[in-house]
């Protein structure tokens, strides 16, 4: 069993912090799918299409399906540094940055329609996530 308070698994709680902004995405966008329903600018059957989504539940699909790009390869990494144990205090930094990124991207993409902000937020949690991987891999390398 893992000692939430020891350094290795308190990274743990970044990566739970991100599942529970997907999960929260998806919950939003049933509502957002619900409502357009309930007032008749789809039908249910819609949403087999990709494209169906309208307005805010468009911006909402498409951050959910965000989630699944370089969120992937954060939890990889979070996986890796639990198993092996000692990670440095950056890398938890960094780790929080990813996800704080992550949720700045989605305020941005699902209530404003400002593209270029959306990319500086994106590069933020992007750079901090390139950092991890850094570190990481320069510390495997120097220990072989």
């Amino acid at each position: 069993m893992f000692d939430l308070l020891d350094p290795a698994a308190s990274l743990l709680w970044p990566s739970a912090a991100h599942l529970a902004l997907t999960a929260f995405l998806y919950l939003w966008l049933t509502i957002e799918r619900a409502a357009a329903v309930l007032a008749r600018r789809n039908r249910y059957d819609d949403f087999a299409h990709p494209d169906a989504d309208q307005g805010r539940g468009a911006r909402v699909a498409a951050n959910l399906r965000n989630q699944f790009e370089a969120p992937p390869f954060f939890h990889m990494l979070i996986l890796a540094l639990v198993l092996a144990g000692d990670p440095l205090t950056a890398q938890l930094a960094l780790a929080w940055v990813f996800v704080a990124g992550r949720l700045a991207h989605t305020l941005v993409q699902t209530l404003t329609g400002n593209v270029v902000l959306r990319g500086m937020v994106f590069s933020i949690n992007f750079l901090a996530l390139c950092g991890m991987w850094v570190i990481f891999l320069v510390r495997m390398l120097n220990s072989a």
